[in-house]
């Protein structure tokens, strides 16, 4: 097995609790456990509530309590990196467009889990013409984009549970 890769990613919201503080401190003992890295990623989207004092008072405390980090980055900072990977996803025909607003697809899954069904989504996106979407974008819908998955099952070994499966 290669030496893994780990990550605490908080968001600089608000100052470490408990839980933050339980979870950087698991994936910090299995990575050096096991000769690996931890990384320290500031999920740094929400800007109107992250602060530079809240990202400082997490690595200030982290520091404190021993949870050195071997690489730190900031999410705001790699957006082009996640835009290039989407742009080669969209190539590879592995997204599609979906422009269902949030109120519609709550209200799909309300209808599923009435139904007794998962709350899984329909795919109908991928039903829709050229024509569609471009009616869509004039009336001001903007598309946010959805892994094509192939149905097929997929199949993993977790560490913790062993081997898994999902269809």
């Amino acid at each position: 097995m290669t030496a893994p890769i780990v990550r605490f990613a908080p968001s600089p919201t608000g100052r470490l609790h408990v839980g933050n503080v339980r979870t950087a401190l698991i994936n910090w003992l299995f990575a050096k456990g096991q000769q690996g890295k931890f990384i320290l990623r500031i999920d740094d989207t929400d800007t109107e509530r992250s602060t530079q004092e809240y990202e400082d008072g997490i690595r200030t405390d982290l520091t404190w309590l021993g949870l050195v980090w071997d690489d730190s980055f900031s999410q705001s900072k790699r957006f082009a990196e996640y835009d290039a990977a989407a742009d080669k996803l969209r190539e590879m025909g592995l997204l599609y467009p979906c422009y269902e607003t949030a109120d519609e697809l709550d209200r799909k899954r309300k209808i599923a889990l009435s139904r007794g069904r998962p709350p899984v989504y329909d795919r109908a996106a991928l039903e829709l013409s050229d024509e569609d979407k471009a009616k869509l974008e004039a009336e001001g819908r903007t598309p946010h984009w959805r892994f094509k998955l192939s149905g097929g099952r997929v199949e993993w070994t977790d560490l913790v549970r062993g081997d898994q499966s999902i269809d």
